[in-house]
């Protein structure tokens, strides 16, 4: 829900920390004006924190940070089966008890794990480690094949860029899809990886052509309002369309028409957040059709009524 208030996000590192997914909170949080956001880079003591880069990153501020933030992320480190400290794995527990939201990033779930978070809800992180966290956390209900896992208190994602998907899907949660596209624009990610998708594990699948779907994607945004189909995106890539949805799943992790709906769902969401156009207008003009179409997508989507969506998050 947006607020005027600060949302404060603690990002907790460990020893050894992969030092790109400390970076990414920051980068997508903070970097591109003012969202609404304040981070607090913290560990188990305030001081350098070695990363796996080689280099240490300085944590401003020890466990107490955890006290009062809102968001706790914690990025992977390694080993990552290492025993967790019991004074950060309380400090965790005391936060979300308090209401705080947990996030993981790639291996960053075997803390979560760990501290008994995870029981009982549906998690995700890296492919490589998944039958790992399924076997020593047999009461998480891990499913490998997913970007990331929002069950609302708590949410995992999978392995390294993953934590850019599953910032961006926080801000667009918190502040909405205007904002969220607008900084995967400005750090050059797409806006449409929801958490359904498909990790990129290394399946031998033979590569699209260089930038060839990418193009294609690019394309189809600039034109969701009209009635496109397989066979016009595939002609777009000057390819067979039972090739292009063969490379499409290949390269997205989902097929043309779901990722078609994603993406006219999306624009839909930011036109309810900035226009004060009718329903029927912005289902045409997203290409979902007609109101009720909005309406099913919608709600499937991100659970609330076009009416709902608009108070939560139209601009002032």
């Amino acid at each position: 829900m947006p607020s005027s208030a600060p949302h404060h996000v603690a990002v907790l590192a460990l020893d050894a920390v992969l030092a790109m997914e400390v970076g990414m909170p920051f980068q997508i949080f903070t970097a591109y004006g003012d969202v609404g956001y304040t981070l607090t880079l913290c560990a188990e003591r305030p001081g350098p924190v070695p990363t796996t880069g080689g280099y240490p990153v300085v944590a401003q501020a020890g466990l107490e940070a955890l006290d009062t933030a809102d968001t706790i992320v914690v990025p992977a480190y390694r080993p990552h089966d290492r025993a967790v400290p019991a004074a950060v794995l309380d400090a965790v527990r005391r936060a979300h008890a308090r209401g705080a939201r947990v996030v993981s990033i790639c291996a960053g779930a075997f803390l979560l794990a760990e501290a008994g978070l995870l029981d009982g809800r549906r998690a995700t992180t890296h492919w490589l480690h998944t039958a790992e966290l399924a076997r020593r956390f047999p009461r998480v209900d891990v499913d490998p094949d997913v970007l990331f896992v929002d069950e609302g208190s708590v949410v995992t994602s999978a392995g390294v860029a993953s934590g850019i998907d599953v910032c961006l899907h926080l801000l667009r949660t918190d502040r909405g899809a205007a904002v969220a596209n607008r900084v995967a624009r400005n750090i050059v990610a797409p806006p449409h990886r929801d958490g359904g998708q498909a990790q990129f594990i290394a399946h031998p699948v033979e590569p699209a052509k260089p930038g060839s779907l990418a193009l294609t994607r690019a394309w189809a945004l600039e034109r969701l309002a009209e009635p496109l189909t397989v066979t016009d995106l595939a002609r777009h890539a000057c390819t067979s369309e039972r090739t292009f949805a063969r490379a499409f799943v290949a390269e997205t992790g989902t097929t043309p028409l779901r990722w078609l709906v994603s993406a006219r769902v999306d624009r839909a969401r930011e036109l309810l957040e900035t226009s004060d156009w009718g329903l029927d207008r912005i289902a045409d003009a997203s290409g979902l059709g007609t109101a009720t179409n909005l309406r099913i997508h919608l709600r499937r989507t991100v659970g609330v009524s076009p009416s709902e969506y608009r108070r939560t998050f139209a601009r002032a």
